[in-house]
């Protein structure tokens, strides 16, 4: 069984795109930091439609040297389409049967990105815990995703 999840966007002002998203209805069901990775997820949904249909926010935090910020044109805004899979290694050997690169393995048992033919990137995450396992645990990104 597949489950849909969420589609994510990136944001550079977050707290402009949560009140954005207030205006038509959606509401912050919850939030993350990760400090390590420096960045913060935000999802939102429609009352009644958490945990079912939801928009994951994703803030890429200015970096540390001072630098610019990132900045997104060209469609690099949107991020992904997320599903939740019942077996993510068999998942995953389905898709590379059929020719589909694993962009990122599923190394921990729990998450892998690969894309669509017209370059959707599309996450798959495990529904419960798999232990890592070869193949994959030693498997290397190939690409973006």
């Amino acid at each position: 069984m597949t489950k849909y999840l969420h589609s994510m966007i990136r944001v550079a002002d977050p707290e402009a795109t949560v009140d954005f998203f207030r205006i038509i209805g959606l509401n912050e069901v919850r939030r993350m930091d990760n400090e390590k990775g420096r960045f913060t997820l935000i999802f939102l949904a429609a009352p009644g439609q958490e945990g079912v249909a939801e928009v994951e926010l994703t803030y890429n935090w200015p970096p540390e040297d001072g630098s610019a910020p990132e900045s997104y044109d060209g469609g690099r805004n949107f991020g992904h389409l997320a599903y939740r899979v019942e077996d993510i290694y068999e998942t995953c050997q389905k898709l590379m049967d059929a020719g589909v690169t694993i962009n990122r393995p599923p190394r921990d048992g729990h998450m892998a990105f690969v894309r669509t033919p017209d370059g959707i990137s599309i996450e798959l995450l495990q529904d419960g815990y798999l232990d890592p396992q070869e193949p994959w645990a030693s498997m290397e990104n190939t690409g973006s995703w």
